[in-house]
């Protein structure tokens, strides 16, 4: 019996099952089958293009979605279900991650709920909203009255993994065309569910004008659909609140968006009224403000003054958006005349702006190359441009602008150099006599610049043409090595001058002695004698925030007492609440994601475990073991792109699962001699121009005007001497 059945049901629209059917046998695994429930001759013959890997269902044309999908189940084998539509995806190796996590589960969970990505006939690999409500249930086994949140999740049965024994019990029930009532149904008739918050579907939205048109008794069935489910929690308060919450949102934005033509609407209207009304929960309050003034409407079945308030609002929205139009256009139009003015000066050559991350304080290759400018030329005031958030943060007597005030634009207009890890704002002139250096933040793995065009999760919200603008700009981009020379040529094609001098940043860790990593781990509060393990994830742009990959708690707990967890999220998610919050403080797992700078996170570390981030690549210049977590490497090199095979050219040892990982760190595979060999052909590779004297080649380059060939020379890595191991200090 296989651990897993896929039941891919429905007719090949628009061709789509070729592609889902094409990368399913392309990674057969011995735990799951697939089964086709094929609608109509094209979908048939397109399955049995790939037979025998797979079985085969045939179904007339017309077959509804519901009775492809009990045709399919009545196929399987597998101890647990996955129904997916045809037109729909599953990312690479989601199959196997959803085998694996099932075979995990006690017999008590019915259901295991999955993360998933959205792609349109526009874009593809768009994150869904579902991951942080996945990630707040972790990696436990909730009754649905527990956590009756989770009926806020995307109403998408292909989210959904059933035991097998749980959809027979409930065939009736769960078999209808009706896909949200479906999902939710299977969480309201669950005994127990769990949660993977990782990505294992792809929910593809077809064009509406290729599609039938919604029928005013499909907007109808909206209703019935829960009124019926409202019935399967009546003796669940917290659930049955939750879920008619979700009943009358819904409603009033199918009312509101669904284009539903007269006199359907007014009928829609009156029976979702109704239902709000007879299926009141017991001492239920209706929500203030606008929302409450809709239902209060909706409830009463005033129609014609429920169509007067929205078109009010509509009103008032418009009237609101030109009043900020006005102000933005006016307070554009002084900043234009403030920063004009500014740029009829002379530029001053003793003047020079730095900036990192978006504005976020003194870091990165800019701080490094401030720090070592106050050295070697201190007749050059530094000015950095920092948000009016971290203001407050920098080191004390930092000369610092806020984006946006008078002082901000007449620095950028009359500084002889602007120095940047990321780029200046578009309106930023190009003088030609200024200087800008392009510092960059890290080593490609992934794709970048305009190798992003054919990713469009990654590439979401870009103006390709206005990179290339401020692209342009530069007078020199920074690189670490020759791989991310060739990649930024490519990515980011411009006239600029790369500077092959290493990342300043990266200096430390040929100059820190024992006194820093003493002193770093103190701060930290590790231990002398413990075992630190830097944990550093990346972003990725086909999830909605961060999910964490691990479940951390026991992650600790297998690797006992002498180890402690340094647990660092991607910056990109600082401004909200972090999952880690919830961790027990026991001193073996610690978030250290506001800790800054992270150079000194990893001189504290005895070994770094990451996925795809690019820390890797600076972490290697220690020396010290790395370990790479790859449980979702396919989906991450299908959506983001990457340029090299890191599977293949891992730093050290690799583990596809939280179990490979325990593995590795439990025992001595995190630090033998094949970690060591391939951290050697790593860091040649990579850390080729990090040598410790990164910041005074730049300085001497750009700011004093030295020749090239003048520079200090770049230091073989094995001639270099890392910083001390946390063990060499301790000892």
């Amino acid at each position: 019996m296989p651990q897993l059945s896929v039941i891919v049901h429905g007719p090949n629209t628009q061709d789509h099952l070729t592609g889902l059917l094409d990368s399913l046998v392309a990674h057969p695994l011995p735990d799951v089958e697939v089964v086709v429930a094929a609608v109509g001759d094209w979908a048939r013959e397109t399955a049995e293009r790939h037979a025998p890997q797979l079985q085969v269902v045939p179904l007339p044309d017309g077959a509804s979605d519901a009775a492809a999908r009990a045709a399919g189940a009545a196929r399987a084998t597998g101890r647990w279900l996955h129904f997916v539509r045809a037109k729909d995806g599953l990312p690479p190796g989601s199959p196997r991650t959803a085998a694996e996590r099932t075979a995990e589960l006690p017999g008590t969970v019915d259901v295991l709920l999955l993360d998933h990505l959205r792609s349109t006939w526009r874009s593809s690999a768009l994150p869904s909203a579902d991951g942080p409500l996945l990630v707040r249930a972790g990696r436990t086994e909730p009754a649905l009255a527990d956590s009756a949140y989770l009926l806020r999740l995307t109403p998408l049965l292909g989210t959904r993994v059933l035991r097998a024994d749980f959809w027979r019990a409930h065939e009736e029930r769960l078999t209808t065309d009706d896909e949200p009532r479906a999902a939710l149904a299977a969480l309201l008739l669950a005994e127990r569910v769990s949660c993977l918050p990782h990505i294992a579907y792809e929910d593809r939205r077809l064009r509406p004008a290729s599609l039938p048109p919604v029928t005013p008794e499909q907007h109808l069935a909206a209703v019935d659909r829960y009124e019926a489910l409202l019935d399967l929690a009546q003796d669940r308060p917290a659930v049955y609140t939750v879920l008619y919450e979700i009943m009358v949102r819904d409603c009033l934005r199918t009312f509101a968006r669904g284009a539903v033509p007269e006199p359907a609407a007014r009928e829609f209207f009156l029976r979702a009224g109704a239902a709000a009304v007879r299926r009141r929960p017991e001492g239920y309050r209706r929500p203030g403000g606008p929302e409450g003034v809709r239902r209060s409407l909706l409830e009463e079945g005033a129609y014609t003054r429920y169509r007067a308030f929205q078109a009010a609002n509509h009103a008032r929205r418009a009237v609101r958006s030109t009043v900020r139009t006005g102000r933005r256009q006016a307070g554009a139009l002084i900043r234009d005349h403030q920063y004009r003015a500014a740029l009829r000066r002379p530029v001053d050559p003793h003047l020079a702006v730095f900036s990192a991350y978006w504005n976020r304080g003194v870091a990165c290759n800019p701080g490094a190359i401030a720090a070592k400018l106050a050295e070697l030329a201190p007749h050059i005031h530094p000015v950095w441009v920092v948000t009016a958030r971290n203001a407050a943060l920098l080191p004390p007597g930092t000369d610092h602008v806020v984006p946006g005030t008078r002082r901000y634009w007449e620095v950028l207009a009359t500084a002889k150099y602007l120095v940047n890890n990321v780029n200046f704002p578009n309106a930023v002139v190009k003088r030609p006599d200024a200087v800008h250096v392009q510092t960059h933040h890290g080593t490609p793995l992934k794709r970048m610049g305009l190798d992003q065009m054919a990713y469009p999760a990654a590439a979401q919200g870009l103006d390709f043409d206005a990179l290339l603008e401020r692209v342009d700009k530069w007078d020199y981009s920074v690189s670490a090595n020759s791989h991310t020379t060739r990649m930024w040529e490519r990515a980011y094609p411009s006239r600029y001058v790369s500077l092959d001098h290493g990342y300043p940043r990266n200096d430390v860790y040929c100059t820190a002695g024992a006194d820093e990593v003493r002193a770093v781990r103190e701060r930290l509060g590790i231990a002398p004698g413990r075992r630190a393990v830097l944990y550093a994830p990346t972003h990725r742009d086909y999830e909605a925030g961060w999910t964490p990959r691990l479940d951390l708690a026991a992650l600790a707990d297998r690797l006992g007492e002498d180890t402690v967890l340094l647990v660092r999220a991607h910056y990109f998610y600082d401004s909200g609440l972090s999952p880690l919050a919830g961790l027990r403080r026991s001193g073996r797992v610690v978030d250290v994601s506001a800790y800054d700078p992270v150079e000194e996170l990893c001189l504290a570390a005895d070994a770094l475990v990451t996925d795809y981030s690019s820390i890797m690549f600076d972490y290697a210049n220690l020396d010290r073991p790395i370990v790479i977590h790859a449980d979702d490497w396919e989906t991450y090199r299908t959506t983001r792109g990457v340029y090299f095979d890191l599977m293949a050219e891992a730093p050290g040892p690799v583990a596809r699962t939280q179990d490979d990982l325990t593995e590795i760190l439990a025992t001595d595979a995190w630090h033998d001699e094949g970690a060591a060999k391939a951290r050697a052909a790593f860091r040649r590779k990579f850390c080729e121009f990090d040598d410790g004297r990164a910041a005074e080649r730049v300085v001497r380059r750009v700011f004093l005007g030295e020749d090239e060939a003048s520079l200090p020379p770049v230091l073989p890595p094995e001639e270099r001497t890392p910083a001390p191991a946390p063990q060499e200090v301790t000892a």
